[in-house]
């Protein structure tokens, strides 16, 4: 037997065994990706956050900041000051430089005392008209694997009796409802992303035994499906036929439609199977590679030293006074220039400047502001400054069920481009005064290899509406048929092997 002939018979056995171990996962990717496209894992997004919130009232209000910032364990460490309500009260809460959280009483100005009453109170003020059940404490469960919960465990769990039979989970640190999983979207997780993301296996939010789990199965598959797309088109007769008169050499009927549909769907199925191994970051390869943009002197000074000294009960009339709700009210730092920022039920956005001795409320920031911060990022000077008044391939929304749905992309925004060794691109959101996103050119090509071959989530395919989803299905349908024909030949050989196995 010839070289090339050797290497066609092991590229054959590779895609045999390797088929026979991935072929049930791969047509559960392919299923639940399908769902994924309707039904993403349970979050909870800004819109839905600010709309569980009653606006902030200016009468009665409130305490000074100093005083909440009294109890914090290092006030010159504090990278975030909020007043919001919890439990229908309200509270500054503020973000300690360790990353915890603690919350004050904005009128009495006692500390939050954690407790399971206090949890449901501040879910029955979050889901109104409905009973609540408190389920107990949990440090992690199924639907709260995300990195971004870590300040809150653990984490109360309420059962809301309304029509979505809401699940609530609040945070022991502050009584904030930081996740909410309706039962629908639950049950339908267990066929979609907690089934895709293979969750059955992480136990913790950072778990590199389940992320190298799942990049070794994605890297079989990547293997499985090149060899296979290799094996194919090596016995397809694009020339002539065979005796049978097909251009497949398999007469039997699952070998042939798995062929057949293998060179149909074997790219796609290529494509994202690797885009998803490419989704894990194996061995960091789309970490940034140069030096990341500095937040605190983007900033320009600590927030608990820099805050406006505008009390809280006039900036919240100062706001009505314009026309503006507001349910939140945040202190801010931009380029050593104080603000607040203040949101309302709908995650809409005001700012409180201080302009020429008075205090006045504004939409945005001027993009000359912005842009005099954003040169405090890196130390490299800034190549190109623009814009962007429409979504590109960089910056875009995406629909609330994705993995992305929770984030704010507000148009238009600034792109700041340095000329730094990473070639890196910061997008800043001019309505906030923060930044939306950061990457340099490895996390650029991370978004093409990942996002775009997993996704098609350019925004020319995002704006097709359900065509986009329609194709997606129906190609996700190929992809099943292909694996479910490989799941048959793969049962065959198990049992072919293994009834040789025990003959001997």
């Amino acid at each position: 037997m010839g070289l090339g002939a050797r290497a066609k018979r092991m590229t054959f056995l590779v895609h045999r065994w390797t088929g026979v171990l991935m072929c049930v996962l791969m047509a559960l990717w392919f299923v639940s990706g399908v769902v994924m496209l309707f039904v993403g894992y349970p979050k909870l997004t800004p819109w839905e956050r600010m709309g569980g919130l009653p606006a902030l009232p200016a009468p009665g209000c409130c305490i000074d900041v100093g005083a909440a910032l009294a109890h914090s364990r290092d006030a010159g460490a504090v990278k975030g000051i909020v007043l919001t309500s919890v439990g229908g009260r309200l509270h500054y809460v503020v973000a300690e430089g360790d990353g915890s959280r603690l919350a004050i009483d904005a009128v009495s100005g006692a500390p939050y005392a954690d407790s399971a009453a206090q949890a449901l109170a501040s879910a029955r003020s979050f889901v109104h008209g409905g009973g609540a059940v408190y389920a107990g404490q949990v440090a992690e469960d199924r639907w709260t694997h995300g990195r971004a919960l870590t300040p809150h465990r653990p984490l109360h769990v309420v059962e809301m009796d309304d029509p979505a039979a809401t699940r609530l989970y609040l945070s022991s640190s502050t009584g904030q409802v930081v996740l909410d999983a309706p039962r629908a979207e639950r049950l339908w997780n267990f066929v979609g992303a907690w089934l895709h993301w293979l969750y059955m296996l992480r136990n913790q939010p950072s778990d590199p035994v389940w992320s190298w789990t799942v990049i070794v199965l994605s890297a079989i598959g990547v293997v499985s499906a090149l060899a296979g797309a290799l094996n194919g088109i090596w016995r397809w007769r694009f020339a002539g036929s065979y005796k049978s008169g097909s251009k497949s050499p398999f007469r039997e009927a699952y070998l042939r439609w798995h062929h057949i549909l293998g060179l149909s769907f074997g790219a796609l199925l290529l494509a994202w199977i690797f885009s998803g191994l490419m989704s894990m970051n194996p061995l960091g390869v789309f970490d940034a590679k140069g030096r990341r943009p500095d937040l605190a002197a983007f900033e320009g000074g600590n927030v608990a030293a820099l805050r406006l000294p505008l009390p809280s009960s006039e900036a919240l009339a100062l706001l009505a006074a314009a026309g503006f709700r507001a349910s939140e009210l945040e202190w801010r730092v931009l380029g050593g220039q104080p603000y607040m920022l203040a949101r309302d039920d709908r995650a809409r956005t005001r700012l409180i400047v201080l302009e020429d001795g008075a205090y006045a409320v504004r939409e945005r920031w001027p993009e000359h502001v912005v842009l005099a911060a954003a040169r405090r990022l890196l130390p490299q000077p800034v190549a190109q400054a623009v814009v962007l008044d429409t979504y590109d391939a960089y910056f875009y929304a995406r629909q609330e069920q994705s993995m992305y749905g929770a984030d704010e992309r507000r148009l238009p925004v600034l792109r700041v481009v340095f000329n730094d060794p990473g070639a890196t691109w910061v997008h800043l959101d001019l309505y906030t005064g923060q930044v939306a996103s950061s990457m340099d050119g490895t996390q650029r090509v991370g978004r093409w290899l990942f996002n775009f071959l997993h996704s098609w989530d350019v925004p020319a395919l995002l704006d097709t509406g359900w065509w986009r989803e329609a194709v997606l299905v129906l190609l996700c349908i190929g992809g099943v048929l292909l694996s479910l024909t490989a799941v048959v030949l793969g049962v065959r050989r198990v049992r072919k092997t293994a009834g040789k196995i025990a003959a001997h």
